[in-house]
């Protein structure tokens, strides 16, 4: 990509050859998913969607479009994260807007949002729902609006909308401005409330017992694991919204241990944990009185991923 020139040996810089090359410099320097950073990082310079670069494939690129690229294809290759380039992900089918101030969604919390839906389907009643270190608020966004405006096709079944509403919180102001954007964004502001504060801090004595549905996402990265997080998470992403403390269960044992204090009978409780957690977060949920675990369930991969614990 040096050069942009009429008389270039191998032509123009089309949106296939920069796909190409793109693809092959994120590839050789050990980028995750070289060819999706590729297609990000082209994609958001060109001010279009994804589909759009093999629809226009032989589109020559500008010189100004070739140095914002450049510049953007560098850092990324020094692993910075792509999606905070772009200020962008996808997550459950949906784009969020993604900074600095909190994590990445990954695929893996998709498990998470699957198990909320369907469990509210199957109750087929309204949903008061909690949503714990929400973040950029990919929970509590995807949940309202898979229940409320679900979409026909192969990825969720047509079903009747049902009411709902979340209360989601999170320790960081800036992270609690993304949810409200992202809320917005997908025209759920109407029914998620976010707040600034620490687990159930946020909580108004009056919601004891209220909620039908608790999410979590919380830090759960032990320290040992912490060690061995690839560069572009260790060196780019929050550390508040990852590390969980030595045994990465800091924050997950007060969450499961006030949780039976704002759960309605029968009510359900998900937290997302680290692959390493499941037989070490069974016993302690096991050992709050009034939760009943139901299961850890794994995540695409195969991981234990979502502790499943439902209010006596």
């Amino acid at each position: 990509m040096s050069r942009v020139a009429a008389n270039d040996t191998e032509g123009p810089w089309t949106t296939r050859r920069l796909l190409q090359w793109t693809t092959g410099f994120l590839g050789e320097r050990q980028v995750d998913s070289a060819r999706l950073c590729a297609e990000l990082l082209i994609a958001h310079v060109l001010e279009c969607e994804r589909t759009r670069l093999y629809m226009e494939a032989d589109r020559p690129a500008s010189p100004t479009e070739l140095a914002r690229l450049r510049e953007l294809v560098k850092r990324a290759g020094a692993q910075e994260p792509v999606q905070y380039l772009v200020g962008e992900t996808w997550f459950h089918a949906r784009s969020f807007l993604v900074d600095r101030s909190t994590l990445i969604p990954r695929p893996a919390t998709e498990t998470l949002v699957g198990l909320a839906v369907d469990w509210a389907r199957r109750r087929g009643a309204p949903l008061h729902m909690l949503d714990l270190c929400t973040g950029s608020g990919c929970i509590a966004v995807s949940v309202a609006s898979a229940l409320t405006t679900p979409r026909k096709g192969w990825a969720e079944a047509p079903a009747p909308p049902l009411e709902v509403s979340v209360v989601a919180s999170d320790l960081v102001p800036a992270a609690v401005d993304l949810a409200r954007r992202n809320a917005e964004r997908h025209g759920q502001s109407g029914r998620i409330e976010v707040r600034v504060g620490d687990l159930f801090a946020v909580m108004q004595p009056a919601e004891r017992g209220m909620f039908d549905l608790i999410t979590a996402n919380p830090p759960y990265v032990s320290d040992a694991e912490w060690v061995q997080c690839a560069p572009n998470v260790r060196d780019h992403e929050p550390v508040t919204a990852l590390r969980g403390g030595p045994d990465g269960l800091r924050l997950i044992e007060p969450l499961l241990r006030q949780s039976p204090e704002w759960l309605k009978p029968g009510g359900r409780l998900l937290v997302e944990i680290a692959a390493s957690q499941g037989a070490a977060a069974r016993r302690l949920a096991s050992s709050v009185k009034g939760l009943r675990v139901e299961d850890v369930v794994r995540d695409h991969e195969g991981h234990d991923r979502v502790l499943v614990v439902d209010r006596l």
